[in-house]
C-alpha cells in the first residue's frame, strides 16, 4: 500500500510540547466563573472542540456539584456559551506563549514530503486559534497542504468530517492510505472513523503532558513510566502504533506501507 497523505494534530503534537495551552486557558476560565478545575479535569475531554470541551467539563461530577454550589443551579447550555465566550480570547492570549513548534516537526514534515505525502492538520481549536497557530508555525518553516476546524465541518472529533474534508482537498484516496498523527483519544478516534491509520504521540502529548525542559528533568524510570501508561491509553483508544514524538513516526510509515489491508 502506497501512503498518500498524512494529517497531523497541532496541541501537543506539532507545536506546544505538552499541550499546556489548551490547559491553562480552561483553568483560566473556569477560575473566572469560580468553579477552578484541575490539570486532570481540563484534559480528560482533550481533543474535542473547545466548546464541547467546556460542556465536557461541567459534566464531570465533581466540577457539576461545584457549579451548583457556586451558582446555585445546574450549568445550562448558556452557562457553556458565556465560558466559551470567555474562552477564545484567554486560548489566544496563551497561544502567544505556546505556539513553538515542537523539536524535529520540521524536518520530520519534509522527509515526509519527500516520500510524496501531502500533509493536512485538523484540530479542536477555532479558526481564529488555527490561523494564529498557521502564522506563527509559518515563521518557523511549517506549513500545511490544508488545514481544518470544527466550525469548517460543522463538528469536531471524534467524528471523521475534518478527515474527510482534508482529503477532498488535498485529492488524496483511499482513507487507508492517510495517517492521522495525534496525542489524545478523541484524535485516535476521528482517525479511525474516517477509516484512516492512526498513531498516538506519547512522550510530547496530552497524555504525559510535561513541557521539554520537565521532561528532560525527570528520572529515566519516571519517563518510562509516563511513556507506557500514555502508550495503553492511545492503543485502548483504537491506536494502531503509537510513537514518542512525530520526528519518530517514520519507520512506523514504512511498516504501514508494508501491510496491504488493516
Amino acid at each position: 500500500m502506497k501512503l498518500r497523505a498524512v494529517i497531523l494534530d497541532w496541541a501537543g503534537t506539532l507545536v506546544d510540547y505538552g499541550s499546556r495551552a489548551p490547559v491553562a486557558a480552561l483553568q483560566s476560565v473556569f477560575a473566572g466563573a469560580g468553579v477552578p478545575v484541575t490539570v486532570a479535569e481540563a484534559r480528560e475531554s482533550m481533543g474535542i472542540a473547545k466548546k464541547a470541551h467546556i460542556g465536557s467539563i461541567l459534566e464531570i461530577p465533581r466540577v457539576r456539584a461545584a457549579w451548583i454550589s457556586k451558582h446555585g443551579a445546574e450549568p445550562s447550555e448558556a452557562d457553556v456559551e458565556k465560558l466559551y465566550a470567555a474562552f477564545i480570547p484567554s486560548q489566544i492570549q496563551v497561544l502567544a506563549y505556546h505556539s513553538q513548534l515542537i523539536p524535529g516537526v520540521v524536518d520530520a514534515v519534509a522527509r515526509m514530503r519527500l516520500r510524496g505525502l501531502k500533509i493536512g492538520t485538523t484540530t479542536g481549536y477555532n479558526r481564529a486559534m488555527l490561523d494564529y497557530l498557521l502564522d506563527r508555525a509559518a515563521t518557523q518553516g511549517f506549513t500545511p497542504d490544508y488545514a481544518l476546524c470544527p466550525e469548517d465541518v460543522g463538528a469536531g472529533r471524534p467524528l471523521p468530517w475534518m478527515c474527510y474534508l482534508a482529503a477532498i482537498r488535498m485529492e488524496v484516496y483511499p482513507m487507508a492510505a492517510l495517517v492521522k498523527i495525534e496525542d489524545t483519544p478523541a484524535d485516535i478516534e476521528e482517525g479511525r472513523n474516517a477509516g484512516m491509520w492512526t498513531i498516538g504521540v506519547t512522550r510530547t502529548g496530552n497524555e504525559i503532558g510535561v513541557t521539554e525542559e520537565e521532561w528532560s528533568r525527570l528520572a529515566s524510570a519516571d519517563q518510562q513510566h509516563l511513556l507506557k501508561k500514555a502508550e495503553l491509553r492511545l492503543l485502548d483508544a483504537g491506536a494502531h502504533y503509537t510513537a514518542p514524538s512525530v520526528a519518530e513516526c517514520e519507520p512506523i510509515l514504512d511498516e504501514i506501507e508494508l501491510v496491504k489491508e488493516h
